[in-house]
């Protein structure tokens, strides 16, 4: 056995040898080609994703306002704070705070309704995309 290793070795000497560390590096390289691709696209759709969350979460709390009020807010403000409806009840805050767009999006959440209707419509915009609700 010990014969046997000694025909590999150089000098008594074990490591790898300058082939062996090439295809190593080879291999990584082509693993790490593949793969931030990949991670770019996984973080962008884990960005919209947050924006298509916040975005039910503020038409849920909207809604909930209307409901208590009878009117919609007139701004996304509106849902941070208590609010007295014609009735003399106290309902609210409707959301602790209003949410930060996704890392990266330029802008905020865009609110627009209609209080003759009733009818509103969030917006977020970011990665090329636009998460509307409802």
């Amino acid at each position: 056995m010990i014969a046997f290793r000694k025909r590999f070795t150089i000098c008594g000497r074990r490591g790898f040898t300058l082939i062996e560390l090439m295809i190593v590096v080879a291999i990584i390289g082509i693993l790490s080609a593949i793969a931030i691709p990949l991670y770019g696209s996984v973080l962008m759709r884990a960005r919209i994703a947050k924006a298509q969350a916040d975005v039910r979460s503020l038409a849920s709390a909207v809604s909930i306002y209307g409901a208590h009020m009878g009117v919609l807010p007139a701004s996304l403000d509106d849902l941070t704070s208590q609010v007295t409806n014609p009735q003399n009840q106290v309902g609210g805050p409707f959301m602790a705070s209003v949410p930060t767009p996704p890392s990266g999006w330029s802008t905020s959440y865009g609110y627009a309704a209609t209080t003759s209707t009733g009818v509103f419509t969030i917006t977020a915009n970011g990665d090329s995309t636009t998460v509307r609700q409802p």
